[in-house]
């Protein structure tokens, strides 16, 4: 009935039987694709055989060009654990449409981990040597090749409606939403409108958007996200908070002018999922598709507001902890202030309560920067003198190189179990091989098979626990090297940001003044950390 090989020895398959149904089948409605039609058939296939079925993996409306798919990832993991030796698919498409991925799968992973994979309709079926295996990369190229043609159909169809003015977003801008008798034209909604009417009224009044954001909040009004109990990538937008960047964005968006603005941002390509901006003008803009929010002379108006507004001016100075500086509390960057004009002192501040005071997220964490940075330095030139006058990186190199002497002791009797490793395994494959072709009877290959496990995972402890020296080892003595010269040159004087920028991770500021520091090399933390007890 099917176009495989029946292998000998049946009972010893445990089937992942894997079935996928894509958006696009769906549009299609192609009911051989449907999920019943794949498990009746796949299900079907296995009954005759007299295989047992494991679990069904089924992933219904996923694309076949992305392997981060839920039930595949868990079919594979359940693979690694031993749950199953054979993966059955209707067809290849069904397994993925990236060739590069699915040769990898088809190619390497299976036969690698020794895992039988059968492909129905193809005739694909890795433990027999036929030709359909051999034409499978080009099947694999032609399901890509599919994928790719409807990519092109749909973002031209897509286009095609854009340059009508039809709008084929999905979220609709604040203030506007589908209508529900066409859902390419947009039309107000005047549960929000209020809003964006709102924030162009105070830009034409004059109000920065650094001041407008200021008003939303002190009048609470509501974000985007509160209000269409979306989940928003912004933390603050889901408390109601409003940015200063949300604000501009809408200000700037001509689609509040009745004028239909798309194209703004794109996928890289049919296989790379991740969003780009797209240059302006690349975007798409069909004037008067749908009623305006704002009429065109305010709009141009507040844009000349807009341009005139001033950029943050660079800092003419930079102090030797710029950049590296947080809050405890609430994690956002400490800026360093300019010195006052009444006495000449630095302060630091909390950005996030800088920016929003008045809904008391953070507190100041205001402290005299001089003095911080007294303190810092007093205690680093204590732990660093502390560090080279006991020897202590040099006595943890030490360590190192006992380990590393020892595990190169090891490494003789690492390579002769690998080696015993390697021949048990090619072992193996020939007797599976030599059962397949008739050989051997099912008793004889199980009976000696269970033999060669043994004695593999008995190889397989040993070499867990003769181990390896991992990249971070060798290279603990450049570390290290690294580390001292810093610390030598800090001790001499040579004080200065890269310094720094090299030494130090992050350092945390108590709103009690109190400080955390973070090196960027662990024993350093470690020894900050004995020196503190």
């Amino acid at each position: 009935m099917y176009n495989t090989l029946t292998i000998n020895n049946q009972s010893k398959y445990r089937v992942a039987i894997y079935i996928r149904l894509s958006k696009e089948d769906l549009d299609k409605k192609d009911e051989s694709e449907s999920v019943k039609n794949q498990k009746d058939l796949l299900e079907s296939y296995v009954n005759e055989q007299g295989y047992e079925i494991v679990d069904f993996y089924i992933d219904d409306g996923y694309t076949g060009t992305n392997f981060n798919r839920p039930n595949f990832q868990r079919m594979i993991n359940d693979l690694e654990l031993g749950k199953a030796n054979m993966v059955l698919t209707k067809d290849l498409s069904r397994l993925g449409r990236d060739y590069i991925e699915t040769g990898e799968y088809v190619e390497k992973y299976f036969p690698k981990n020794r895992i039988r994979f059968v492909s129905i309709l193809d005739g694909i079926d890795t433990a027999s040597d036929t030709t359909n295996n051999d034409i499978a990369p080009f099947k694999a190229v032609i399901n890509d090749m599919y994928s790719k043609d409807n990519s092109k159909k749909i973002r031209t169809a897509l286009k095609t409606k854009q340059l009508k003015g039809l709008w084929v977003g999905g979220c609709a801008p604040l203030g506007y939403m589908p209508d529900p008798e066409n859902r390419n034209h947009l039309v107000i909604n005047e549960d929000e409108a209020y809003i964006v009417r709102k924030i162009f009224d105070w830009a034409k009044k004059g109000f920065t958007y650094f001041e407008i954001k200021e008003k939303l909040n002190e009048e609470k009004i509501p974000t985007a996200s509160m209000l269409r109990r979306k989940h928003s990538n912004t933390p603050m937008a889901n408390e109601g908070i409003w940015c200063s960047k949300t604000v501009r964005r809408m200000l700037e968006n001509e689609l509040y002018l009745g004028d239909m603005v798309q194209n703004r941002r794109s996928r890289v390509s049919y296989k790379v999922r991740q969003i780009q901006d797209v240059p302006k003008e690349r975007w798409i803009v069909v004037p008067n598709t749908h009623e305006p929010l704002v009429d065109r002379k305010t709009f141009e108006f507040i844009q000349q507001r807009l341009k005139n507004c001033k950029t943050r001016p660079k800092k003419e100075i930079y102090r030797l902890f710029d950049g590296l500086l947080f809050c405890y509390d609430c994690k956002h960057r400490i800026s360093i202030c300019k010195p006052r004009k009444s006495d000449g002192r630095t302060y630091i501040v909390c950005n996030y309560y800088r920016m929003y005071s008045k809904q008391k997220l953070c507190t100041s964490h205001s402290y005299n920067y001089d003095k911080i940075e007294e303190g810092i330095l007093k205690l680093l030139n204590t732990l660093f003198k502390n560090i080279l006058e006991g020897n202590k990186l040099n006595e943890n190199v030490e360590d190192v190189r006992r380990k590393k002497k020892t595990k190169a002791n090891n490494k003789v009797k690492l390579e002769n179990i690998i080696n015993e490793i390697k021949i048990k395994n090619e072992q193996l494959d020939k007797m599976y091989l030599d059962n397949l072709s008739g050989k051997i009877s099912d008793d004889m290959y199980i009976r000696i098979s269970e033999k060669l496990n043994i004695e593999i995972n008995r190889l397989e402890a040993k070499k867990r626990e003769l181990g390896f020296i991992t990249p971070e080892e060798q290279n603990n003595e450049e570390v290290d090297k690294e580390c001292k010269q810093l610390i030598e040159d800090f001790l001499k004087g040579n004080v200065d940001r890269n310094i720094m920028a090299k030494l130090i991770k992050r350092i945390e500021i108590h709103q009690n003044k109190e400080f955390d520091i973070y090196f960027n090399f662990q024993k350093l933390n470690f020894l900050l950390e004995k020196y503190n007890h």
